[in-house]
């Protein structure tokens, strides 16, 4: 049986200022820096093999799986597939925003400009059924974010509309996914 790890990306100013990053390229903190150096030695301490990095291209995944791969010499790669959801009309609004909260549960509404939810996991579905064909050759950890997790982690686990919006996932922290055995 075949896994990978998936690490959020760490502290953003938006996360401190309880916003929605979406697709904007926002950075990391200061001490989101230091939480993804940790990360690295975290992933050392605990002997956590990893053939290669994949990582979303914003800025704040990007940084943060280049502190991990220097802390533990895994090389590192930009995949596509793992930028952020594009929440249109809702990026930059709070988090924790009502509205925001009932529009996660539309699976079918693209939010303005943005992306439903529905093309959002026929991305991420496809790129771990691409990960499962080579889990007996190689090991992941995948560095992306918050909307990313929840696709994830509704790939494994059933999950109903108000469980998947209301699932998340601290920044940096590193979950162990496991692939079912051959169906």
């Amino acid at each position: 049986m075949g896994h990978f790890y998936f690490v959020r990306h760490g502290q953003t100013v938006w996360n401190v200022e309880n916003k929605i990053c979406g697709a904007t390229d926002i950075a990391l903190t200061e001490y989101g820096h230091q939480q993804a150096i940790e990360t690295g030695k975290k992933i050392l301490e605990e002997k956590i093999h990893a053939d290669e990095i994949l990582y979303s291209p914003l800025i704040r995944a990007a940084e943060t799986a280049r502190h991990i791969s220097e802390v533990t010499g895994i090389p590192a790669r930009v995949e596509p597939r793992l930028t952020e959801q594009n929440f249109g009309k809702w990026e930059s609004t709070p988090r924790d925003g009502a509205d925001f909260k009932k529009a996660k549960e539309m699976f079918a509404c693209r939010n303005g400009n943005g992306e439903s939810t529905l093309q959002l996991a026929q991305r991420i579905y496809n790129l771990l059924d691409d990960i499962r064909k080579e889990s007996d050759k190689k090991t992941y950890i995948l560095v992306a974010h918050n909307g990313i997790a929840r696709v994830v982690q509704s790939y494994f686990t059933d999950m109903t509309n108000e469980e998947y919006a209301a699932f998340g996932v601290k920044n940096c922290e590193v979950l162990k996914y496991e692939f079912p055995g051959e169906q």
